[in-house]
């Protein structure tokens, strides 16, 4: 022990370098591995290698907010017609619990079916659109699907992001990870807004703990579709002035947070923000387009819900020329609450079919004689079905057990048809398909492999499709 005004000898220069030496290695080691992450998330939205050779490059996500009654538009039950009006728990017999729990007879559909085109599917009278043989026959349905989840919030998220939880990465923002975008100019997940954000709000669409690069960028179809689109200096000198000291300020931030991914990630979407200023007019310029192709579109329809859809869909085709990765579509406002009927069926069901029948099919037409429609994958789906039981007298429940989605497009195998549910279209039975295979699916359309497309967070390599996930083979060509 010593005093306390004992002064140590100071180091020679010699005995300095010889203590240090393995942490000057050590500073020099940190300095290459921050170039190497610097270099590899620089443009998280660069063009990624697949593992293997893709059928499609591209998703059009028709998300059909509120969940259509699969036996109202392509999944046929004549039980319905023959047992309607009887109490469905002397008819049918067990039932589960229903989100509201207010069970009614069993309900027919108003709607009369059809089979149609050489496929034979069956569609109501609904979608005299989709129901074209040219079209019907580009549509694989998959009959047997099944959600975990009855109310809205949870099954939505379910649906974008194979978990209930808030604050998941939406499988756009998963492809946008796992594949990149081919357009610098514009994001790679884009969300055509109609009118109707989803119950779960913008984190369907957001990017999770994967970087914020990846989250969906919510457009209007509109003249403006965004906010602050236009630059608001009064020269353009003095917006590059701006600019330039912008990224000086963003550049010292990246160095101060020793090169952290958020801190590139937002510096990259201011980036792609500016890009934008040009890009996203010339995407809502539709001068080049032809008034037949506007017509096809529905974009001179009586009705407004038609015209804005129509409008949706042909950004879509426009966003899929552009090498947009992931296009999601939502619902128009104004057509009652959603696909959400509860009550009031036959007047929601009939205006949303209008809404989206002619917009859909002038996708899918226009998409094949661009030849782009074999490496377009298009996806229509609600979170969930509804019961074949009224709720009331003119309404339908929530159903998970089991409801229709179809797909077209980049891989698929048009005309196909998989799985069933019983007789009464009530809960899947044969071929029995979850959301997990969806997204399983559709990852592999677009040359992923769902298993090995992980992101570690938390101590877990996290995955869109969790510890499950399966291919629904029947509709892959």
């Amino acid at each position: 022990m010593h005093c306390g005004n004992f002064i140590h000898r100071p180091a020679s220069r010699r005995q300095l370098l010889k203590g240090c030496a393995m942490g000057f290695g050590g500073v020099a080691l940190k300095a290459l591995m921050a170039e190497q992450a610097n270099a590899a998330i620089h443009n998280p939205l660069d063009p990624k290698i697949p593992h293997f050779v893709p059928k499609a490059k591209n998703v059009i996500f028709l998300y059909m907010d509120g969940g259509p009654s699969q036996v109202d538009t392509f999944d046929y039950k004549p039980h319905l017609e023959k047992y309607h009006g009887q109490d469905p728990r002397d008819a049918i017999g067990e039932l589960a619990p229903t989100q509201f729990d207010n069970i009614g007879k069993v309900l027919k559909s108003q709607w009369d079916f059809k089979q149609r085109g050489e496929s034979g599917n069956w569609v109501s009278d609904l979608f005299p659109h989709l129901a074209s043989d040219d079209i019907i026959d580009e549509l694989a349905f998959v009959k047997s699907m099944t959600s975990k989840f009855s109310e809205h919030t949870f099954a939505n998220y379910f649906l974008h992001t194979g978990s209930p939880f808030q604050g998941r990465p939406s499988m756009g923002a998963w492809l946008g990870y796992g594949l990149g975008t081919e357009n610098e100019n514009l994001p790679g997940f884009v969300v055509l807004n109609g009118g109707l954000i989803p119950p779960g709000g913008l984190d369907c669409f957001g990017s999770g703990f994967l970087p914020a690069s990846y989250q969906g960028s919510v457009f209007l179809p509109q003249d403006q579709p965004i906010a602050n689109i236009k630059p608001g200096e009064a020269t353009a000198d003095l917006q590059k002035e701006k600019l330039d000291l912008i990224r000086q300020l963003d550049q010292h931030a990246l160095e101060a947070s020793d090169q952290d991914p958020a801190v590139e990630a937002a510096i990259q979407n201011y980036e792609t923000a500016f890009r934008m200023q040009t890009s996203v007019p010339d995407l809502m310029d539709l001068a080049g387009e032809s008034e037949v192709v506007k017509k096809m579109y529905g974009l001179d329809a009586d009705f407004k819900n038609t015209r804005t859809f129509g409008l949706q869909c042909l950004l879509a085709r426009r966003l899929v020329q552009r090498g947009v990765r992931f296009i999601e579509l939502t619902c128009p406002s104004g057509n009652g609450d959603r696909w959400d009927q509860h009550k009031n069926l036959f007047d929601g069901h009939t205006k949303n079919c209008k809404t989206v029948d002619q917009p859909i099919a002038a996708l899918i037409r226009d998409l094949r004689i661009l030849g782009l429609l074999e490496s377009t994958l298009i996806v229509f789906a609600g979170e969930f079905g509804r019961t074949p039981f009224a709720q009331g007298t003119d309404g339908r429940d929530h159903n998970p057990f089991g409801f229709t989605i179809w797909m077209a497009g980049g891989g698929v195998k048009g005309g196909a048809c998989v799985g069933e549910t019983d007789e009464w279209g009530y809960k899947a039975v044969k071929d029995r398909y979850e959301i997990h295979d969806l997204h399983a699916t559709m990852l592999h359309l677009l040359g992923v492999e769902h298993t090995k497309s992980t992101f570690r967070f938390s101590g877990r390599d996290m995955r869109l499709t969790d510890v499950h996930g399966h291919l629904i083979e029947g509709i892959l060509s």
